[in-house]
């Protein structure tokens, strides 16, 4: 990890996020390997030895301290012991950092949801420490808030220069906020980039499905070049991939797994509005509609594809009118859109 990135790990419940974040916190302790902090093994190290800190899903905060208390809590514990007057300071300057100057006095209980994550923020980030971790803290939130906290931290994490560590399930909030997303999978880093990479250039099926949205379908290779692999749909029409993994060959007639983004696919009721760009024209039936304002999300089914997703902004629909359940349309896809993974 890098000094001053903000790094998430991203996955499903057990994928052992959890446990990575609390053995670098060092409440658990690897039963091989080493845990590096500037360069230094802290295998063994306790965690209130280590320059970590860390908020939990839950914030942990004491309900029968105010609100300064709680933030001066950490600063009391640590050695050398500092003056009232010089901790009032540093309470005053931790609360301006996370916008609740004026609110030490207060009780917990008397704090909306977002300001108690960031009274635990502010709890954390008083003792200076050079990584801060995050146990999926916006868990709690509802979906407004969380997206406002989001932003908060991204700009906290820019003004103060520590290193972030988050732990979460969400895919949105992973990608909206980090610098880099560690993948994981059963224990093990699956892959780790910058979001756009994870997005456009996911290593296998099971990144393409829990990054995003996509859609799959199968085929067979007809022939590849190394960077494109021509692939035979079921009803014998060819559509050419890209090959994300440089090192992976792909046998001719062998089974493939290809992915394309819903928001990739084109739609119309006409097959003269496709460009002759587009690689595929073919006949689909809606089944589902979902309006979700800035765009609509279509489930249409072709009998070649199956049933896949397909997004489409509100701005198209000026052009064209909104489609009905069980019309039938047609559906198109540009060339460099469709990946070729492995199946794994």
């Amino acid at each position: 990890m890098r000094r001053g990135e903000f790094l998430s790990f991203l996955g499903p419940s057990g994928c052992g996020k959890t446990t990575m974040l609390r053995m670098i916190a060092g409440f658990e302790q690897p039963s091989e390997g080493s845990v590096y902090l500037n360069n230094k093994v802290v295998n063994g190290v306790p965690a209130y030895k280590r320059p970590v800190n860390m908020v939990f899903q839950d914030y942990a905060l004491f309900p029968h301290l105010t609100i300064a208390e709680n933030v001066a809590y950490g600063l009391k514990q640590r050695p050398p012991k500092l003056s009232k007057q010089e901790i009032a300071s540093r309470v005053a300057e931790a609360l301006d950092l996370v916008q609740l100057s004026g609110f030490q006095d207060r009780r917990i209980w008397e704090m909306s949801g977002g300001q108690q994550q960031r009274v635990a923020l502010a709890r954390a980030l008083i003792n200076k420490p050079e990584v801060l971790l995050l146990d999926e803290p916006l868990a709690a939130l509802d979906r407004k808030l969380r997206r406002e906290m989001q932003i908060e931290l991204q700009n906290l994490q820019r003004n103060v220069g520590i290193t972030f560590i988050l732990v979460t399930h969400d895919q949105e909030e992973a990608l909206s906020m980090s610098d880099r997303v560690c993948i994981m999978r059963d224990g093990e880093v699956v892959q780790i980039g910058t979001p756009r990479e994870l997005y456009d250039q996911p290593m296998n099926r099971y990144i393409a499905d829990f990054v995003g949205k996509s859609n799959f379908f199968d085929g067979i290779v007809e022939n590849t070049n190394g960077k494109n692999v021509a692939i035979r749909l079921k009803n014998g029409i060819v559509i050419t991939a890209v090959v994300n993994d440089s090192k992976r060959n792909y046998e001719i007639g062998s089974h493939i797994c290809c992915s394309i983004r819903p928001e990739q696919m084109l739609l119309s009721r006409s097959p003269d509005y496709f460009s002759a760009e587009t690689s595929v024209e073919l006949q689909a039936t809606v089944h589902n509609r979902i309006f979700l304002g800035e765009h609509t999300e279509y489930l249409l089914h072709n009998d070649t594809l199956g049933d896949f997703l397909v997004l489409t902004p509100r701005q198209n629909e000026r052009s064209e009118p909104p489609f009905s359940v069980n019309e039938t349309i047609y559906i198109g896809w540009g060339e460099r859109t469709i990946l070729a993974l492995d199946d794994n």
